[in-house]
């Protein structure tokens, strides 16, 4: 076939995922991952800023806090989702991206909380169709676009790791690690810990990640949504809070 003949040479987006190297997949984990990257998810601080006001942790609390967090409410709501998202996007099935997205999006009872997922994920939707592109991200742009998706940032994420050839547990394991770096990251601001003690947490709460994110991709749609009814009660409080550092 020549390249004149080849739909996908014509329009690249109408091809669907490249095969991509181990070290290819590597570097978009790492650069979707990275704090520098401009999608405003290192602003957050996850409910610890509300935690922190009420004086509901102490430094020696963040790593036991966060294995909480990550095993009760990321776990089962956003890497569930994401390991969903990816799934449905390699099989082209736009109406189960859809629907994962707006159940991740009711099953976050805070307004704050779902306010900084669309957010941030409409900005990494944003920024990956110009970085990675395919059709699987113009597809999920086009369902937020007519208001059937939300554009939560885990099911954003999902699709762009799909569109990059990025596998499944890779994507989940990045995302959750991106989570626990920036959760770490805002008890730095907090005072909750130091430099040093931050790096300790971040490779303490590894073999967490490995089981929250094995139990991400058995979970069906289903079983989508976290209960953690005291991180609820903290973010609906910091809502409110007179002075925020973080938008969560």
């Amino acid at each position: 076939m020549s390249r004149a003949a080849d739909p996908a040479a014509a329009d690249p987006a109408a091809a669907g995922p490249a095969a991509v190297t181990p070290v290819q997949a590597l570097l978009v984990s790492l650069q979707l991952t990275d704090s520098a990257f401009p999608s405003g998810f290192y602003t957050l601080s996850h409910g610890l800023e509300g935690y922190a006001q009420a004086k509901a942790v102490t430094p020696e609390g963040v790593p036991g806090l966060l294995a909480d967090l990550l095993r009760h409410a990321v776990g089962p709501s956003d890497a569930t989702a994401l390991a969903l998202a990816h799934r449905a996007a390699l099989a082209g099935d736009w109406e189960a991206l859809a629907e994962t997205d707006r159940r991740l999006n009711a099953a976050k009872l805070n307004e704050g909380l779902r306010r900084a997922a669309t957010r941030t994920g409409r900005q990494l939707l944003d920024l990956a169709r110009e970085c990675i592109g395919g059709e699987a991200l113009e597809r999920y742009a086009e369902l937020v676009a007519a208001r059937r998706a939300p554009g939560s940032q885990a099911v954003a994420a999902g699709v762009a790791y799909a569109a990059a050839g990025v596998p499944a547990e890779q994507a989940v394991v990045s995302d959750l690690f991106a989570y626990s770096a920036s959760f770490t990251g805002a008890a730095l601001r907090l005072r909750l810990t130091d430099h040093r003690k931050a790096q300790v947490v971040l490779r303490g709460i590894a073999p967490v990640i490995e089981e929250v994110a094995g139990a991400a991709l058995r979970r069906e749609l289903a079983d989508l949504g976290g209960c953690v009814p005291m991180a609820d009660v903290m973010s609906g409080r910091h809502e409110r809070a007179e002075a925020r550092l973080f938008a969560t």
